[in-house]
């Protein structure tokens, strides 16, 4: 991994509706820019440039997405409203950030979630695309939301057991169900409802699924915040249509790309990356043997990044 840096700016941005969205550059201020789209939603950025890049090279712009990170309103407050957070208007969020730094055309950089936001901006702006890389791969089709939330379930089944008790009704769309217990008002509901939904994320996280993993806590103003976040996308389908990047595939030929996935990322199972593969004519596939959705992918990245650091 490349030095990851601090940043050299850094600012907030007001996007209207009452939000201001945390961005920072790091690296070479006069490098080719790039932008890192996180994960989650609402993972945020970090504070530092991520390794991928180097930062000799690059100007690595990256953003809190509303409502997470440095972002305000943050998602863990009281009475949080959530509904002018869509991924219509991420992608506004985006295009003013471009506009504000004054770039014409950057290198997308999308994790998890954040690949289902890159290839949703690239296939409504393309002409500010210069090229893709896309890892930990979600294409925003409902079937990979009812994987997770259901597919799941039958390779973790003590796990699922679990978190399905956590909702009134297990019959109806579980995500929905969490995301009304998250939004009580009533700190030990939404409490716990946080901790229920953040513990089947560990357990999909793991290989195999369900296994014992030991790591850091959740910090439980981010652990909220996250698990409000992703249960409000997830309850909502992302405000996607199901066959969109099906349908608009043709649009990203003229974008060189890079799709880089873990052989153990077990999220592969509804074929996500094939199938972005396919609709996304001219694309690299990279498979990364033992590589996991969390980790093991960065040095295929690296590449990508170095090969188009030259362009």
């Amino acid at each position: 991994m490349y030095p990851q840096v601090e940043p050299y700016d850094h600012g907030m941005l007001d996007v209207g509706d009452g939000h201001s969205v945390y961005w920072m550059a790091c690296g070479n201020p006069d490098g080719k820019p790039a932008l890192y789209v996180h994960g989650g939603p609402g993972s945020g950025c970090g504070v530092r440039s991520p390794g991928q890049f180097d930062p000799a090279v690059y100007r690595i712009v990256s953003f809190d997405q509303r409502n997470c990170g440095r972002s305000t309103p943050h998602a863990s407050e009281p009475g949080i409203d959530l509904s002018t957070n869509t991924t219509d208007h991420l992608i506004r969020d985006m295009e003013q950030l471009r506009e504000h730094l004054g770039i014409d055309k950057w290198l997308l950089f999308g994790v998890s979630w954040g690949s289902v936001l890159s290839l949703t901006y690239a296939l409504r702006h393309p002409e500010r695309v210069s090229e893709m890389i896309v890892t930990a791969v979600a294409t925003g089709r409902h079937c990979e939301v009812e994987w997770l939330i259901r597919g799941f379930g039958g390779l973790a089944p003590e796990a699922y057991e679990r978190f399905l008790a956590g909702v009134p009704d297990p019959g109806e769309d579980v995500s929905a169900a969490y995301h009304r217990l998250l939004m009580d008002p009533d700190p030990a509901v939404h409490r716990k409802a946080a901790e229920d939904w953040c513990a089947w994320e560990d357990a999909i996280a793991t290989v195999p699924p369900g296994r014992d993993v030991e790591h850091e806590p959740w910090e439980p103003r981010f652990q909220l915040a996250f698990a409000r976040l992703v249960t409000h996308y997830f309850s909502n389908r992302c405000w996607l249509a199901d066959d969109e990047l099906a349908r608009r595939g043709h649009v990203l030929k003229g974008i060189p790309g890079v799709i880089v996935h873990g052989q153990l990322d077990l999220g592969a199972l509804t074929g996500k990356p094939w199938v972005l593969h396919h609709a996304w004519q001219g694309s690299e596939l990279v498979i990364v043997e033992h590589g996991t959705h969390a980790a093991g992918t960065a040095e295929a990245v690296m590449a990508a990044t170095d090969r188009f650091a030259k362009v």
